[in-house]
Formats: C-alpha cells, sequence, structure tokens
C-alpha cells in the first residue's frame, strides 16, 4: 500500500511539472534548510523501511517542482555536505597503518573503507529504492550533467552516482527486446522521441522500419520497462548499403528476408543522457549479431551504414588538412566550376556548412574524389599508427568494438543534417568476426585502425 502511495505521489508531480510549462520555483532559504534536514534524515537512515522510502519520495517530489537554479542548489547540498568526514578518514588511515602485518589488519582496512563512504551514497540508495527511482535517479543525473559544465563541485557526487549506476545497469541485468510493430504504443512513441540519428518522419516511416526486412532492438533495464536504454535499427539487405535515402525509402519494395546475406546496422541511438559514461552499446550489437544469425543464418555480412557528425566543423579548422587533400588534377577539374583555389569563396562557403552546392551536379562531380580523401584523413588521423584517438565520436565508438573501415560513401545522406555534417558522406564500418578480437587489441593497446585498403588509398599521406 505505501508503494503506490509513493508512487501515486510522483506521478502527481511529475503531471503537475510537465502541464505547468514555462512555471518555474525557486526554494527559499527556508525551504533549502527544511531540503537540508530531510537529507540528514536520509543519511542517517531514520526512522524504519516506511519511512525512509516515503521521507525519499517527498525529497524526490521536491526536486522535481524546481527550476533548475532550485535544482542545482539541491544538488550542491548533497555533493558538499554529505560526503566522508576528512578526520574520521585520517584517523582511520593512521590507526590502518599501524595495524599493518597484525591480526588487526583487516579490521582496520574494513574501519578504512567505512570512513571513507559518503553520506552521499546512503541518500542516493534510498532514492534508488522508491518506485520509478532509478529513472528519477538517471533524470537526475542528466541535470547534473548540465550543471557540471559550470559547477566543478559537483564532480564528486557525479562521480558517485556515475558508480552506482554502472553497477545497477551492469548488461547483466538488462534485457534485450525487439521491438516490432505490435509493440505498446507508449513504447513505439518512445523510439520516434528517441531516434538521434535519422528523424523518424511519420508513423509510415516508423512502420517501414519495423516491417519483415527489418529489425530493431532495444536493451531494457527491469526498473524502467517501457523506457528504452539503447536501441539499434537492423536493415537485412543482400548487398553492403551505400545510400540512406534508399534504406529509408518507404515505398522501396519489401525484401524477401529470408534470402539476405547482410545485415546493416544504420542506426544506434542512446536514449537517456543520464548514463553518459555508462557503456553498453557494443554488448548490444554482440547480443543482436546472435539473435540475427540464429534467425537467418545465411547472414554474412555484418556492417553499419555510419554518419560522420564531426567532420564538417574538423575540415573548418583545419584547412591545411583540407588543402592536402586536393591534388592539381583536383584543382583543374574544380576551377572550371567555379573554384578556382584554397581561398575560393564557394570553397570557403561549402567548409562553413552551406549546401547550396549539393544542386549542381558538376560541382558534385568535382568535389566527390578531395572531400573524400578528407573524410578518409579525418577518420583514420594523420598516419596509421596514429596513437591518439579517432576524432569522430561514432568512429571511437565502432572501431573500439572491432570495426574495420571498409568503404565511404558519396552523397550517401543528402538530407540537410548529412549535408551539413559531412558533405553527405557515410561509412561502412564492417564487423568480421574473425577480426573483431584482433581489432579490439591493436585500438585499445596501439591506436592501430583497420581500414580497407580502399580507404587507405584516399588517405593521401
Amino acid at each position: 500500500m505505501t508503494s503506490g502511495l509513493v508512487s501515486r505521489s510522483l506521478s502527481k508531480v511529475r503531471a503537475i511539472v510537465a502541464s505547468a510549462t514555462g512555471r518555474s520555483r525557486e526554494p527559499s532559504e527556508r525551504q533549502l534548510e527544511r531540503i537540508r534536514q530531510q537529507l540528514r534524515e536520509c543519511a542517517d537512515s531514520v526512522g524504519g523501511e516506511v519511512s525512509t522510502r516515503q521521507r525519499a519520495a517527498r525529497l524526490a517530489d521536491t526536486y522535481l517542482q524546481l527550476d533548475d537554479e532550485g535544482r542545482h542548489a539541491f544538488l550542491r547540498i548533497i555533493a558538499l555536505e554529505f560526503g566522508p568526514d576528512p578526520r574520521k578518514i585520517a584517523a582511520a588511515h593512521d590507526a590502518y597503518q599501524r595495524a599493518v602485518g597484525t591480526p588487526q589488519q583487516w579490521d582496520a582496512e574494513a574501519q578504512l573503507r567505512a570512513a571513507m563512504r559518503s553520506s552521499r551514497i546512503r541518500i542516493l540508495t534510498q532514492f534508488n529504492a522508491i518506485p520509478q527511482g532509478v529513472k528519477f535517479l538517471v533524470d537526475l543525473r542528466a541535470d547534473m550533467l548540465r550543471f557540471l559544465e559550470h559547477d566543478k563541485e559537483l564532480q564528486a557526487l557525479d562521480r558517485e552516482l556515475g558508480a552506482r549506476l554502472t553497477a545497477w545497469f551492469d548488461v547483466g541485468f538488462l534485457e534485450l527486446t525487439r521491438l516490432t510493430w505490435n509493440s505498446p504504443a507508449a513504447l513505439l512513441e518512445k523510439l520516434v522521441q528517441y531516434e538521434a540519428v535519422h528523424e523518424i518522419q511519420s508513423w509510415q516511416d516508423l512502420k517501414n522500419r519495423l516491417d519483415s526486412d527489418r529489425r530493431c532492438y532495444a536493451f531494457f533495464h527491469p526498473r524502467m520497462p517501457l523506457e528504452p536504454l539503447i536501441f539499434v535499427e537492423v536493415a537485412l539487405l543482400d548487398e553492403l548499403a551505400d545510400n540512406v535515402q534508399k534504406l529509408l525509402d518507404v515505398s522501396a519494395p519489401v525484401m524477401d528476408a529470408a534470402r539476405a546475406n547482410t545485415a546493416i546496422f544504420y542506426s544506434i541511438s542512446n536514449t537517456q543522457t543520464g548514463l553518459r559514461g555508462v557503456s553498453f552499446g557494443n554488448f548490444l550489437l554482440k547480443r543482436v549479431v546472435d539473435d540475427l544469425q540464429r534467425d537467418f543464418p545465411r547472414l554474412k555480412t555484418f556492417a553499419t551504414l555510419s554518419p560522420i557528425p564531426g567532420l564538417v566543423r574538423w575540415a573548418g579548422r583545419n584547412p591545411e588538412a583540407v588543402q592536402a587533400a586536393f591534388t592539381e588534377e583536383d584543382w583543374k577539374r574544380l576551377a572550371a566550376v567555379g573554384i578556382a583555389d584554397a581561398h575560393s569563396p564557394a570553397l570557403q562557403s561549402l567548409l562553413a556548412g552551406d549546401t547550396a552546392w549539393h544542386a549542381d551536379p558538376e560541382r558534385c562531380a568535382a568535389l566527390r574524389e578531395p572531400l573524400l580523401r578528407v573524410a578518409a584523413a579525418y577518420l583514420l588521423g594523420p598516419r596509421p599508427e596514429a596513437a591518439a584517438a579517432p576524432l569522430d565520436p561514432v568512429a571511437r565508438f565502432h572501431l573500439g568494438n572491432g570495426a574495420r573501415v571498409e568503404r565511404l560513401n558519396w552523397l550517401a545522406d543528402t538530407s540537410e543534417k548529412g549535408l551539413r555534417q559531412s558533405w553527405g558522406i557515410m561509412v561502412n564500418y564492417l564487423y568480421d568476426p574473425d577480426r573483431i578480437e584482433d581489432n579490439v587489441e591493436a585500438f585499445a593497446g596501439r591506436g592501430q585502425i583497420d581500414a580497407s585498403s580502399a580507404v587507405r588509398r584516399l588517405r593521401r599521406r
């Protein structure tokens, strides 16, 4: 009964907050002191289990009703006033040093660990115990990550909450679920809301992505059953995909999935900002590959059709790298379409993210080879043995999971977003089961990137 009351309390507050768009509530000094006292009671575990949960639910209610300034103040109280006591740590450390080598060493070690355990952990754990408490903490950390940009004093609390979430969201606790057109409507709405790579344009678009020649898989936590943590969209094809518009064309014929020999992961979306740093994307792909191989034994190729989100931005900041990718032959062809040299306004506009060039077929043809070389230089770095991690976040994810840079695809994404972030260039990362482990080791240990000979040829030395 108590659990139901707490749950209804949180749900009511969320409804009030959601309906009061634009309304804020900055805490008064009196309210801050009341919050501080409730936090002390949480830290001291005053009362029994029922009292503890009710207190945590009231604090969660209070937090949800605060504006950003109030939430920031709330988190600062936890971060700065509920850490471990330095004097107790020092005393326990001295006792441990004296006990080393004696029968009392292990007791002293336990006491040192206890002294270093902050009250923040007890408070966070009590939030975790209330209904919807896991989601509350994930959203709370999303707030904290925003505040951290300007308030580094929240770092200790963020590290502790991040460590808790990493433990609570261990991949062993997660459930892999295939989403279909028959999944609950509320869950399908989440897919539309959270899709971060290729925006879902309509219900027809969504239905197409869930058709018989498509698959969508997501990881769920048992305490967040209608909140996908990360999901991947897969197309079953008979060749390596090179154009995302064709891949997402709702009028394209549906392929017989039983004849497919290639699985293309064309969208991977993390949905919970508060779980930043909690890694389970690599486990998702491995589980999905196993599931696909079981259902479709003919599948031999597993690859992505991935964006290159930082390419244009990087090129604009590194004009020398762009110039190095252009040959004399390139400049001759470009001069014929109005781009005389590296200082040409047309080229500068393109580097700044303008997309008008895409409407000129001759200019597109002249730019193809040099811009593909720029993309190869961006993905592979100045030299193949470079120890630094790739600049591109999508590349870091896939290369860190053992993929190979297989192919660059010109004008593979001609949406406004695709043209602005990468001149429409997309990349296929190939997951070769026979090379994945070696690639992971080489990338993690030496920064070595596996790439096809075709891509390496594009990168000018």
